[in-house]
């Protein structure tokens, strides 16, 4: 997508599109006031008869327009100025470009200043969001629908007064856009049919991603995780024909030899269960079950192609849960990569004993912070609901900083806790632990089973089975994968060395 900001008279704008961006006060400032004369008080008098009220998410389309170089014009609600976010600003820029996108669009100018004078949301900040919705806007689900429904965006304009600087704005604009490719990213990974995307082929397009932005990238294949005893990560995958893998990619890995940021990601690229089998029901969006590597994945680009200055590494574990005579069985007990075994009791809590052996080496390499990202557990879904992501960790002021990095970037979250009394719910009989601990707080005890494979290593462990993939359209996105937390990890990279320097290594 091309950018350019743009610092001319609206009515001398060119372009397919006009967006102007105001809240429930609807007061137009010079700019718009100046257009409207042209238009002949045409947007005052929309406002005037209640056509246009500046409500959250409201969108009024004036096609048809004449006399100038703009074809279409549209007035975006963003509600009240006290309650503009970056979350809400995000959400009614998707849903108003939605509409848009539905037909090739050459080139979009964007007026959003008397919108986000009147709120708390810098200009700065702003541009950015407008840029990462512009990209986010242009793909959806349907890769292999006959008729093309979503278009992206050839061309962003921005508009800016005289007096503002416009290298920075612009340079606001270019982060937004890579931050939006990063998302795209892991939402057309996720989106694309298992019989595509498999360990291997997806590690392929990963070592791919790292050739282009300059990435180390090492991929183990079956005889590399034997030799770093993932015996975990083995036994998910043994019983599809599609083998494991893991992917190690990692940006800046020569600074200073500074102690890496860790992204740990899980990838079942496709989840039937095992032999305790999902019903049929159950597996239709299985193909998500890799949303936390293709997150890991998407995040990692973005973070390399700002080329933000810290030592970040991927680590993604990949496999296919199948049912097969090759399977893990129930009552199966396994030596997980730190030596702790682990009672298998469930097989489709699978994703879990993947982490377990990422996790286990993210240690090894000398991390210091960990972030974990699964679709793990339906029962943080009963729990949150569909749009907001677990929270767990043992360093509560970790957990502090990636709460807030999630603020910045829009994404809800909410913490769930890791009390001691929860190990009981998980400890096994047979083995030192085992994989399920009921029904009663599912999520934690989910979360409880991770923190064994982290030591005293600041961690967090991001429960994104809720909003990580929407079976249906919502007013505020698109069905299918959203690319959850590619911002929230991006945004807590960018303020890594200093958080680095604030947290200390040690239990809380």
């Amino acid at each position: 997508m091309k950018i350019e900001v743009d610092s001319r008279a609206l009515s001398e704008m060119s372009g397919d599109w006009l967006v102007i961006g105001l809240d429930e006060r609807t007061i137009l400032g010079e700019p718009v006031t100046l257009l409207d004369r042209e238009l002949q008080g045409l947007l005052q008098r929309l406002i005037d008869n209640q056509d246009f009220t500046g409500k959250t998410g409201e969108l009024v389309t004036i096609p048809g327009i004449t006399g100038l170089d703009i074809s279409r014009i549209a007035l975006l609600g963003l509600g009240d100025p006290e309650k503009i976010s970056p979350q809400n600003l995000l959400r009614c820029l998707v849903h108003s470009l939605r509409k848009i996108t539905d037909k090739a669009v050459q080139r979009l100018v964007f007026h959003p200043w008397d919108m986000v004078t009147n709120s708390s949301l810098n200009p700065r900040r702003a541009a950015q969001i407008i840029s990462q919705g512009a990209v986010m806007s242009g793909i959806g689900q349907g890769l292999y629908q006959t008729t093309q429904k979503r278009f992206e965006i050839g061309e962003l304009v921005l508009t800016i007064s005289p007096d503002s600087d416009s290298q920075d704005l612009k340079k606001a604009l270019r982060e937004g856009e890579i931050i939006g490719r990063g998302i795209n990213i892991a939402r057309t990974l996720i989106n694309e049919p298992a019989s595509r995307i498999f360990p291997e082929s997806f590690a392929e397009i990963a070592t791919s991603i790292a050739q282009e932005h300059n990435l180390h990238c090492h991929v183990f294949d079956e005889s590399e995780l034997r030799k770093e005893k993932m015996e975990a990560v083995l036994a998910v995958g043994c019983s599809s024909d599609q083998p494991p893998r893991m992917v190690l990619l990692e940006h800046n890995p020569n600074r200073d030899q500074s102690p890496p940021l860790v992204l740990v990601g899980k990838g079942v690229t496709f989840d039937s269960g095992g032999l305790s089998l999902k019903t049929a029901e159950g597996m239709q969006t299985m193909k998500c079950d890799m949303s936390g590597a293709a997150t890991v994945l998407g995040a990692m680009q973005a973070i390399a192609e700002l080329n933000l200055p810290v030592r970040v590494m991927g680590l993604m574990g990949l496999a296919e849960n199948m049912p097969s005579s090759k399977a893990m069985k129930v009552g199966d007990v396994i030596r997980a990569r730190n030596g702790v075994t682990i009672e298998v009791l469930n097989t489709d809590a699978e994703g879990r004993l993947i982490l377990a052996d990422a996790l286990s080496y993210a240690v090894d390499l000398g991390a210091s912070h960990i972030v974990d990202l699964a679709t793990l557990t339906g029962a943080c879904v009963v729990a949150l609901g569909n749009d907001v992501t677990g929270v767990m960790s043992n360093n509560q002021s970790w957990a502090d900083q990636v709460i807030r990095a999630a603020g910045e970037s829009g994404e809800p979250v909410w913490q769930l806790p890791l009390f001691e009394e929860y190990y009981e719910l998980i400890r096994s009989q047979v083995a030192d632990i085992k994989n399920i601990g009921g029904r009663a707080g599912g999520a934690i005890t989910a979360g409880k089973f991770l923190e064994q494979f982290v030591g005293t290593t600041p961690w967090v462990h991001l429960d994104i089975a809720g909003p990580a993939f929407a079976e249906n359209s919502t007013v505020w996105g698109e069905s299918g994968a959203t690319g959850c937390m590619v911002a929230t990890l991006v945004s807590l990279s960018s303020h890594f060395t200093h958080i680095n320097k604030e947290v200390a290594p040690s239990m809380e």
